[in-house]
């Protein structure tokens, strides 16, 4: 389940699709899954794609949208606002202090 949820996390997944693969009722799937991980799989594949947006961000010059789109995100924006919550900083905060710029304020995001 977690290598479908890696090899997929630039798409939608829905809970219906990751709790057929397992051949479960999406309610059983849910509670087994936050059972085993600790989080919802919702929570957990957010989790996936800003752990790959962290790694893109060190090691692509893409854009952010471009980079939104890559992990899963259907806009740059909800992109930078779920990064921020789960981070503290924005993407372009998080790349600038990876690649040792002086500019890493954390600015609200507007």
């Amino acid at each position: 389940m977690l290598e479908h949820i890696d090899a997929n996390r630039h798409r939608a997944l829905p809970l219906s699709e990751l709790s057929a693969l397992a051949h479960m009722s999406a309610f059983h799937f849910a509670r087994l899954f936050k059972q085993s991980t600790g989080l919802s799989p919702h929570r957990f594949v957010i989790g996936r794609r800003i752990e790959r947006a962290k790694e893109l961000l060190v090691t692509d010059s893409a854009s952010i949208a471009s980079i939104a789109q890559a992990v899963g995100f259907r806009t740059a924006s909800h992109f930078t606002t779920v990064f921020h919550r789960a981070t503290g900083v924005t993407p372009s905060a998080y790349r600038s202090a990876a690649h040792g710029s002086s500019s890493t304020a954390t600015a609200p995001v507007a």
